[in-house]
């Protein structure tokens, strides 16, 4: 994740959020905390998904799992200052995707995160086969 240059390339994704930071986020040595950071990435993750079902209404609204969840802190956050998350769809699988994030400050990436995501049926436990307008909502988010 953190040694393939696109990561590093706000650019290279399709999908942005400005996030503010708070002040609950500093750790005792002024910086973004680790879990302040999960929940930046939390909190986008989450408004894509919002956001992706408001462009794209042929999708109806899927079920995920979060299976999977990785995070490479490359440097130091900082609050006050805002944080842009931008992501991207790194992965379509048959019933699963990825989904590729990071967090820049200032224009520089400061962490990195990659987040598997399962779809299954609203009655059924387990994964199901995502539909094809699903599938195809999430390939324009590819990551460039």
């Amino acid at each position: 994740m953190k040694d393939d240059p696109r990561r590093h390339n706000a650019a290279a994704y399709p999908w942005s959020l400005s996030i503010p930071t708070r002040f609950a986020d500093m750790d005792p040595n002024r910086h973004l905390n680790n879990v302040a950071v999960s929940r930046l990435f939390e909190e986008g993750r989450v408004r894509f998904h919002m956001d992706m079902r408001k462009t794209h209404p042929e999708i109806g609204h899927p079920h995920f799992l979060v299976a999977h969840v990785a995070i490479d802190y490359l440097a130091e956050g900082n609050y006050p200052a805002d944080t842009e998350l931008r992501l991207a769809i790194s992965h379509i699988g048959s019933s699963s995707y990825r989904i590729a994030k990071a967090l820049f400050q200032h224009g520089k990436a400061f962490a990195l995160s990659d987040s598997v995501l399962v779809h299954r049926a609203t009655n059924a436990p387990g994964s199901a086969p995502m539909p094809d307008a699903l599938k195809s909502a999430l390939k324009g988010y590819r990551i460039a």
